[in-house]
């Protein structure tokens, strides 16, 4: 859902005009920039067309109630950093939101919360860290997950650990169920990364800049404080 944040920061903002000078936040840009080339032929020969054929086999209707089911997955693990950065109306509604989509819902299928009014929440250990004060620390391209920072990287290992399909067995069921997790969410993605691909002039640095744009917006749910002049 990272890369959603940055593709609609694309629409928005338009065309990014490539600098000189290095960012200060991306001391490790040369290495960053390869694991980027890397993550592109990968998702180009790859992610791509198993998205588009994702896409044509199956009807909006049904990727649709397949999304709703994976989302319905994080709704706990939202709560609860909702709980761990002190909002708990919304920690309670997103717990209240996992057992009526598992149960009203068909097991997630049908956003039945939504449609009543419970809102649906994005939060994950990263922003928990970012709001209990912990610096982004330099920016980071991951291979095949892409943009991250040191501090978000350390919270994806502990979303990992609390995935729940982490649980599910045997093995193989597991695996099948989180590439089809991952095709769903490159699908959902094609039409934003057009834009990008349309719209930047470089586009590392643009999905740079947007990332580390919507995470700090992230982490103060919308209200950044106003950054320091140098």
């Amino acid at each position: 859902m990272r890369l959603v944040g940055t593709c609609l920061l694309a629409a928005v903002a338009g065309c990014a005009a490539t600098g000189e000078e290095r960012d200060p936040r991306d001391p490790w840009e040369g290495m960053n920039r390869g694991i980027y080339r890397f993550n592109e032929t990968v998702d180009e020969y790859l992610a791509k067309p198993l998205a588009r054929g994702y896409v044509k086999v199956l009807h909006q209707e049904i990727r649709t109630r397949i999304a709703n089911f994976f989302a319905n997955l994080q709704d706990p693990f939202i709560g609860l950093n909702n709980f761990l950065q002190g909002k708990f109306e919304d920690g309670i509604t997103d717990w209240a939101r996992f057992v009526v989509n598992s149960s009203f819902g068909l097991f997630g299928l049908h956003d039945v919360a939504g449609d009543g009014g419970m809102e649906k929440h994005t939060e994950d250990f990263g922003q928990t860290l970012g709001y209990w004060g912990v610096g982004s620390g330099p920016y980071l391209m991951l291979p095949i997950l892409s943009s991250s920072t040191v501090r978000d990287t350390g919270g994806l290992a502990v979303d990992w650990t609390l995935d729940l399909l982490g649980e599910v067995r045997p093995i193989n069921l597991r695996n099948s169920i989180i590439a089809v997790r991952a095709v769903n969410t490159r699908a959902e993605l094609l039409e934003a990364s057009r834009i990008l691909e349309e719209a930047a002039l470089d586009k590392y640095v643009f999905q740079r800049d947007a990332y580390l744009q919507r995470r700090r917006s992230l982490i103060y749910d919308g209200r950044p404080p106003r950054e320091k002049l140098e």
